[in-house]
């Protein structure tokens, strides 16, 4: 459990991992039931992240009641081809935001790597997964972009249900190879 606390990291400040690549699928120990609530952030490129490395897994989380000040991202989910893992069970709600200098809500499958001419590969142990998130209850008062989710063409982002988000932001959200998003 993560309770009460205040960050300033200037990296991602409260973030969720599980190994990286090959090493982490085979260690295959997944971040795991893990309570994060009444947190403060400032000062970094994401208030709540899972990933990079999220590659043994990351499921059954809440993140309750916390407030991102001046963060790059407010709520960052980011892999890419190669890494593998489950991301799952993901249940966010009471957060507040306030001069998000990117998006308040991102999920990035191609981080750190996009390339416009790629080869769909076939989906297999090294294609990362996010599914079954639910974030309710969020507020952001400025950011760059509101909703940004990008997923893979191979393995969209899945079951992701919104509801109650009031964001003002610089642009409309986007959403790029995503099955079963619902915002209320």
């Amino acid at each position: 459990m993560v309770l009460n606390s205040t960050f300033d990291a200037g990296d991602d400040c409260i973030c969720l991992k599980s190994g990286k690549d090959e090493e982490g699928r085979k260690r295959g120990m997944p971040t795991e039931n893990i309570i994060v609530k009444g947190c403060t952030v400032y000062n970094g490129h994401g208030g709540f992240v899972v990933g990079s490395e999220m590659s043994g897994g990351v499921r059954n989380v809440l993140v309750q009641d916390c407030q991102f000040v001046g963060t790059g991202n407010g709520l960052r989910f980011k892999s890419c081809r190669g890494r593998g893992g489950v991301v799952e069970n993901i249940y966010i709600r009471g957060i507040s935001m306030a001069n998000i200098e990117d998006a308040a809500v991102t999920f990035d499958m191609y981080y750190g790597k996009h390339d416009p001419n790629e080869v769909v590969p076939p989906v297999d142990e090294t294609t990362p997964i996010f599914r079954k998130i639910e974030i309710n209850d969020v507020s952001c008062r400025g950011a760059k972009e509101g909703l940004h989710f990008r997923g893979l063409p191979e393995m969209p982002i899945q079951d992701v249900h919104l509801s109650n988000i009031n964001i003002i932001a610089d642009s409309n959200p986007q959403f790029e190879y995503c099955k079963n998003v619902w915002i209320y």
